[in-house]
């Protein structure tokens, strides 16, 4: 049952560690959540195999490696039947450039994250798009200027219920 895993306390400081360092040694991991190294490998193991811990990734500076556009697309689609959903969902899939897609309610049927070269490697990827009659039929495009938040750490504890609000420190 989605989202039934009982977690205790232990549980999801392992969890927040890894999030922040995924590198971190199994030894530095039982220092961080107070743990001797023996129980904390088993949680660890038990985590993993139960899917909790879905895989370890390294986190890239772009901006060291090449120049590039982020672009917010918002998705309508001609008609809304089953094989539209999923022929546009398999192309989303399939495209390097979308790095997120997910469905919405409400006025529009996507959100789309797109990384590209600059706006023109973009029209041109939705170009394609139309092209390839994917079903769209209307799209709206918001280049990001300057990203404000950018975070792949879950806020595991305000997620488990318990409120975590930023302490003084962090606000000044």
């Amino acid at each position: 049952m989605l989202g039934s895993m009982k977690l205790d306390e232990i549980d999801i400081r392992i969890l927040s560690a890894l999030q922040r360092e995924g590198r971190i040694t199994k030894l530095k991991l039982a220092e961080k959540v107070n743990l001797s190294a023996t129980p904390c490998w088993e949680r660890l193991r038990r985590l993993e195999k139960q899917g909790v811990i879905a895989g370890y990734h390294a986190t890239l500076d772009l901006s060291q490696l090449a120049r590039f556009t982020l672009v917010l697309t918002e998705i309508s689609l001609h008609r809304h039947q089953q094989a539209d959903f999923k022929r546009f969902e398999q192309t989303m899939q399939e495209t390097d450039e979308v790095l997120e897609c997910y469905a919405t309610g409400g006025g529009i049927d996507y959100l789309l994250k797109v990384i590209a070269r600059d706006v023109d490697h973009y029209q041109r990827l939705i170009d394609r798009l139309l092209t390839l009659d994917v079903g769209i039929d209307r799209y709206f495009t918001y280049i990001v200027t300057k990203p404000i938040k950018e975070s792949r750490e879950v806020p595991l504890t305000a997620l488990m219920g318990k409120e975590h609000l930023p302490s003084e420190e962090k606000l000044s």
